[in-house]
């Protein structure tokens, strides 16, 4: 079994600890990240879709970071979204606008009922790059 350790951004926000997961698990050369969601430092949502979702990519940032990791790393994406539509457009703007062409990038998006108060949840497979 390939050795794991849990990774935690510089500054987490109140979730992680509040219902007991990790922000993301390293095995081997891959990260394994959590579900990322809008939240602020009280865990909270942020309110405006936009926002939120932006908010989502942000924390997503600090994880990968966290691992020595940015988005060029990501392998695969997959993103939950409480109403998949109406955020379509705002997710492809906030999209564009913080990972740019990332090369080689697979996007699964899917459609869900309930994520806690989100509305939008972004979750990822990165490779670490080796620096040695």
């Amino acid at each position: 079994m390939a050795d794991k350790s849990a990774i935690t951004p510089e500054n987490p926000h109140a979730l992680y600890e509040m219902h007991g997961y990790r922000a993301a698990i390293r095995s081997g050369d891959f990260l394994f990240v959590s579900g990322q969601v809008g939240a602020q430092a009280d865990g909270s949502p942020v309110e405006e879709i936009e926002a939120q979702i932006e908010r989502a990519f942000e924390n997503l940032r600090g994880v990968l970071a966290a691992a020595g990791c940015g988005f060029a790393d990501i392998v695969d994406v997959t993103t939950f979204h409480v109403d998949p539509e109406s955020q379509f457009e705002a997710v492809m703007k906030v999209k564009q606008r913080l990972l740019g062409d990332v090369p080689d990038l697979n996007w699964t998006a899917v459609g869900v009922t309930w994520l806690a108060g989100f509305r939008f949840e972004i979750k990822v497979i990165a490779r670490v790059p080796n620096h040695g």
